[in-house]
């Protein structure tokens, strides 16, 4: 049997800036990978879907899809199934998340906005339907908070409470400042509602942006990949 190819499903965006810097990702891995074949697909937003970016890879080929998500909720648990349903040879493998190295671009992201040691820190997070997905970004949020040294409080921009701005009103109550991590795979409708419902509070760069993807990133996605072959490669 051939290697199996490694197709990476982001969530999709309309933002450039955001389908450029998830091309970006998937750009590195597949110079990380020359013997894999490597695509991108979309479960949502953008084109080619699911259906169509496994129509177009060879008949018989088999395939791992790596969700660029990070957690795993309805698109993980649901959407993917139901879109790869009766297609033989195609394994599905674990969300980007929870994972430590995660934690270490998230900080490396607040780097630059100087956390004091009064400070407070809100992650924002996208959020979902599926609390088990919710669930996957507070352990972010306390693992980041034990590299901090201080509480992390989550603050969702859809589907959970509390939200952003609540949870970033919260913080202040306790801390002169409020800075906002910001636990989003890149730039795009998220991220910008999450610049707006901080308010005043500065909010860190998307894990993805306009720099070169972190290595920590491409590696999760090549874990991922190799965690889900029948065989290790």
């Amino acid at each position: 049997m051939s290697t199996p190819a490694l197709l990476a499903i982001s969530h999709g965006t309309a933002s450039p800036e955001g389908q450029a810097a998830v091309e970006a990702l998937v750009g590195a891995v597949t110079e990380r990978l020359p013997e894999v074949t490597v695509r991108l697909g979309h479960v949502d937003v953008q084109q080619p879907d699911v259906a169509a970016s496994l129509d177009a890879l060879p008949s018989g080929q088999p395939v791992v899809i790596v969700p660029l998500l990070l957690s795993a909720g309805y698109h993980v648990r649901v959407d993917l199934k139901e879109q790869t349903a009766g297609r033989e040879h195609v394994a599905i493998a674990p969300a980007l998340g929870p994972d430590p190295r995660l934690v270490d671009a998230l900080v490396a992201r607040l780097a630059p906005l100087d956390i004091g040691g009064e400070d407070a820190v809100v992650l924002a997070v996208a959020g979902s339907s599926d609390d088990r997905a919710n669930e996957d970004c507070r352990r972010i949020g306390v693992m980041l908070g034990e590299r901090l040294g201080r509480e992390v409080a989550v603050g969702f921009l859809a589907a959970a409470d509390p939200r952003v701005g609540p949870a970033v009103a919260d913080a202040r109550t306790r801390a002169g400042r409020v800075v906002v991590a910001n636990y989003l795979l890149a730039p795009g409708y998220f991220h910008d509602l999450a610049v707006r419902l901080a308010g005043d509070a500065p909010v860190a760069r998307p894990l993805l942006d306009d720099d070169p993807p972190a290595v920590s990133l491409v590696d999760i996605v090549i874990d991922r990949y190799r965690s889900a072959l029948p065989q290790p490669l």
